[in-house]
């Protein structure tokens, strides 16, 4: 495949695939409005959804480099954004003692920070684990 195009096709699909996982992240999460938080300075959403992000694009690059093919990208990608749901209400559950969702809402920097932290780290692990 050509060079420009093969860079093109990888690009346009990690794009694509960063998008839908905000989507569904931001779906998954019906009790916290993370835009309308972020647009009223919140920033322990911003630091939630920023993570998410952040998290995702290792996953994807890693996907990209270590990939045989677009569908093979593609599928290691879903798998990221999947472990990022996932982590997200597991995280929930474990902290049963009180809730994530009200600490975002309430602009708790700490739970924010955690939040970003995790999603980074779950992220980095996922990436690492793709390599063949």
């Amino acid at each position: 495949m050509n060079l420009y195009l093969n860079f093109g096709s990888y690009l346009g699909v990690a794009i694509v695939l960063l998008v839908i996982g905000i989507l569904l992240f931001m779906l998954s999460t019906p009790k916290i409005n993370e835009m309308r938080l972020i647009a009223e300075k919140n920033v322990s959403a911003a630091l939630l959804l920023g993570g998410k992000v952040v998290g995702l694009a290792i996953v994807l690059g890693a996907a990209a480099e270590y990939s045989v093919s677009l569908i093979d990208m593609a599928i290691w990608g879903a798998i990221g954004i999947v472990s990022q749901i996932i982590v997200f209400v597991l995280a929930e559950v474990v902290t049963i003692r009180f809730s994530i969702s009200n600490a975002i809402k309430e602009d708790n920097r700490a739970v924010g920070v955690m939040l970003f932290s995790l999603s980074l780290a779950i992220g980095w692990i996922v990436a690492k684990c793709l390599s063949y």
